[in-house]
């Protein structure tokens, strides 16, 4: 028996021999592997900032910021000048005995694995048991720096910081022990606190709390820096602005957790959780979200992807902006059926082409989703007409001249006939240019364009920046080819502004943050001449007929003189308003994403509808101006296009088109446009 017992105790003796080698090689190796580490660890100030990419913080036209953009820094903050309440809560819910280990906890692995096994995952997934050394080394992505050249994009190279294989386990422990070698505490809650993502494209609590609050990290209440620290877990989810009451219940658990260690006393966690932290004002109100996506999609790519942190001064209006979401709220709420879904855009812009609103969609946040106001391509119907007669007006025919509104047909070589037809399918004979207009008749407009020249439309259309492959046959003066809202919009102020093409804008100015000389400016929008301006005064006189006794009556106003146009596209897919008073012109446009027919929607009806409470709204509080446009006596007509539609068929005026052609002619030579 004694024989078996020194066999067995000699076996152990020798398995423990091995076992405490081995073990005291292995932490050799791993002391020898984090020395090495602990060499060649940067500075800390070479740690704080990881960014791939800058910032872009956007400030209305009245100098307040509304939108952030890129990747937010706040700032170097340190475990010496953060709120003391920040640095408690993000040791008391990350890692309570943070002060206690030297940079693994073996403790809270078995745990973490524990609770993993038991919750029915596996030992690596869900709970880590990390350190905040731990987590600091996986942020700095064990000292591997993001290249471009390497990774796919910077998703795949947090994607691979991220893992939590055995292997990468292990050298996350190496690294960390070779961090506490080679800095203090406090230098790795620094490293820690300016590069852990926190939501809304914020890296560091600095920057966080600038976007949540308002105020800098080293001003926190408890409350706040409870739901600061609350975000580590899970950034975008407990995110106040997704959702201000779960972020507020997360941070009463961290809360619980201060007082447990002894960071807050009852009464003050009493008082912490009975006046929980509150967004502010600007980071409450996310008005503008579609604007501030429009200007980082249109701006130039060494504007919003340099590696800095940069300030956009915008065109964007809050009164305004706030006037067209709350229209368009309005509206859908009191006269569309509950549970449509229906979509709308709208878009309000100064003359030289400022946008001043913008809302591509009924989600009014915006942010990341479809503009439809400047990505959505539809057909624009009645809407193009204006450019129709602007054509003609330009060429030197008159609003009151004739066209006659009869049975057309026109042989289209490779398609064979095409009759169109106006939206009642009936004829009225002689009509005034104005009249045509006003009601929105198709076949005048048909022969408009004939006589004018289709090419000459086109031009003319492509000149105001309508240029998505214009219709090539008769269709085009019904609006068959496609547009984008904002361009529309744009087409229409360069009406307004007395026929000079624009391009809109948003940027007025952009700097680097805390720099006050700009890296780029931009005086405005207003191009180069498309129309004569007495063409366009004569056209915003006919527009202006068209709200007051044509299809867009539901958008005039009472005390404000507003001109523009309806459009609806075959079989109501698209329904369009578009006008302007002497101040904004504004654009409407409504359908479904999947072009699904509207039912019993047509530009007369909810767009104009639309407009006019977003017109109301912009126009409150500001003096009425007479629109730019001229007073005829409406007592005489003459006759411009006949049966045939071709032009000057029956009584135009040759002497004054050709003189009108001399005159735009000279103008181009001498670069009078």
């Amino acid at each position: 028996m004694r024989f078996f017992y020194n066999i067995i105790r000699l076996t152990f003796s020798l398995i423990w021999r091995v076992l405490w080698r081995i073990g005291a090689v292995s932490v050799a190796l791993i002391l020898i592997a984090s020395a090495f580490v602990a060499v060649t660890l940067p500075p800390v100030e070479d740690l704080t900032d990881g960014r791939a990419r800058g910032s872009v913080t956007m400030r209305d036209a009245s100098g307040q910021t509304f939108a952030w953009r890129g990747d937010q820094y706040g700032g170097l903050v340190s475990a010496e000048n953060v709120s003391p309440n920040l640095l408690n809560a993000i040791v008391a819910t990350e890692d309570r005995r943070f002060y206690r280990h030297f940079g693994v906890s073996p403790r809270g692995v078995i745990g973490a694995i524990a609770i993993n096994l038991r919750e029915g995952r596996g030992p690596l997934e869900g709970h880590g048991g990390s350190t905040i050394t731990q987590q600091t080394a996986k942020l700095i992505c064990l000292g591997v720096p993001y290249d471009p050249t390497v990774w796919k994009n910077e998703s795949a190279y947090e994607s691979d910081c991220r893992q939590t294989t055995l292997w990468r386990k292990a050298k996350e422990a190496v690294y960390a022990v070779g961090m506490e070698m080679r800095y203090s505490k406090n230098d790795i809650l620094t490293i820690y606190m300016n590069r852990a993502y926190l939501g809304e494209g914020t890296r560091g609590f600095e920057a966080a709390s600038e976007r949540y609050f308002g105020k800098s990290a080293a001003d926190v209440d408890p409350a706040q820096a409870a739901m600061l620290a609350g975000l580590l877990v899970a950034p975008t989810r407990y995110a106040p602005t997704n959702n201000l009451a779960r972020s507020q219940n997360r941070a009463n658990l961290i809360i619980g957790l201060m007082e447990d260690q002894d960071y807050l006393t009852a009464a003050q966690a009493e008082q912490a959780i009975a006046h929980p932290a509150q967004l502010s004002d600007a980071a409450r109100d996310q008005s503008g979200g579609y604007f501030a996506d429009w200007l980082m999609s249109s701006a130039p790519d060494f504007l919003t992807r340099r590696n800095a942190d940069v300030v956009f001064d915008t065109t964007l209006d809050p009164r305004i902006q706030k006037s067209a979401e709350g229209a368009l709220a309005h509206v859908f709420e009191t006269k569309v059926r509950e549970g449509s879904d229906a979509q709308a855009a709208i878009v309000v812009m100064s003359a030289d082409g400022a946008v001043r609103g913008m809302v591509g969609g009924r989600d009014l946040d915006g942010g990341g989703v479809f503009n439809r106001a400047t990505q959505a391509l539809r057909q624009t119907g009645s809407s193009f007409k204006p450019f129709v007669y602007a054509t003609a007006l330009e060429l030197g025919w008159s609003w009151n001249d004739i066209v006659q509104d009869a049975p057309l047909t026109i042989n289209i070589p490779g398609s064979g006939p095409w009759t169109p037809e106006n939206y009642d399918h009936d004829f009225r004979g002689p009509v005034t240019l104005v009249d045509a207009l006003k009601k929105s008749l198709n076949i005048p407009a048909v022969r408009v364009a004939q006589a004018a020249g289709l090419d000459n439309v086109r031009k003319v259309a492509e000149d105001f920046g309508i240029g998505h492959d214009l219709a090539p046959g008769p269709a085009l003066a019904l609006g068959a080819s496609e547009a984008t809202l904002i361009e529309m919009v744009g087409a229409y102020a360069g009406i307004l502004n007395g026929g000079s093409s624009v391009e809109p804008y948003g940027m007025t100015r952009v700097t680097l943050q805390g720099d006050s000389e700009p890296l780029a400016e931009t005086e405005g929008g207003i191009g180069e001449r498309v129309i004569r301006e007495d063409a366009a005064r004569e056209l915003i006189y006919m527009m202006r007929q068209v709200v007051l006794s044509g299809t867009g009556q539901r958008a005039g106003l009472d005390n404000v003189e507003i001109a523009g146009k309806t459009g609806t596209t075959q079989a109501a897919r698209d329904a369009w308003f578009i006008g302007f008073s002497a101040d904004y012109v504004i654009g409407v446009w409504m359908g479904y994403d999947n072009n699904t027919p509207l039912t019993g929607v047509t530009g007369s009806g909810l767009p104009a509808e639309i407009f006019h409470e977003t017109m109301v709204r912009v126009q409150d509080g500001l003096e009425p101006r007479p629109l730019p446009m001229i007073h005829p006596d409406t007592s005489q007509g003459r006759e411009m296009a006949g049966d045939s539609g071709s032009a000057g068929s029956s009584g135009s005026n040759p002497i004054k088109q050709v003189e009108n052609v001399i005159e735009k002619a000279l103008r181009d030579i001498f670069g009078l446009n």
